[in-house]
């Protein structure tokens, strides 16, 4: 598992006086980072290896500001090409919100999905989600 603790930003809220639900996405994405890392050590923007097929967040409870929030990143499935990336925002011992992302390992230029190497399996499978 890969994990962070920050301190939601007051633009994070909404009217409502908690953190806005849109705010989870964004959130998770950068949480993905590390997982980005595995493909693309050095991030680089022109040779991107992967796509995002699909987004699925669900609310457990409301999350608020001015308390920290622990992002946890797992993967979940390993596929051919496509793995997914499961993740949780835990705030004050509470699960707030969880979300899968379905990752595509993908080569632009020929717009085709291409294999995960055994390396980029075996680095995924040392951040597998418990069972």
């Amino acid at each position: 598992m890969f994990s962070e603790c920050f301190y939601p930003r007051f633009s994070d809220t909404d009217a409502l006086g908690h953190i806005n639900n849109t705010v989870f996405a964004v959130w998770f994405e950068g949480a993905r980072q590390n997982v980005f890392k595995i493909f693309s050590p050095a991030l680089n923007l022109q040779q991107w290896p992967l796509i995002i097929a699909s987004i699925k967040l669900d609310y457990h409870a409301q999350t608020h500001f001015g308390a920290e929030v622990e992002l946890r990143t797992y993967i979940s499935r390993m596929g051919n090409s496509s793995f997914d990336v499961y993740q949780e925002a835990w705030q004050n011992g509470v699960k707030t919100v969880s979300g899968t992302a379905v990752m595509v390992h993908f080569n632009y230029a020929t717009s085709a999905a291409v294999p995960i190497s055994a390396e980029q399996k075996h680095q995924l499978s040392l951040h597998a989600l418990p069972t």
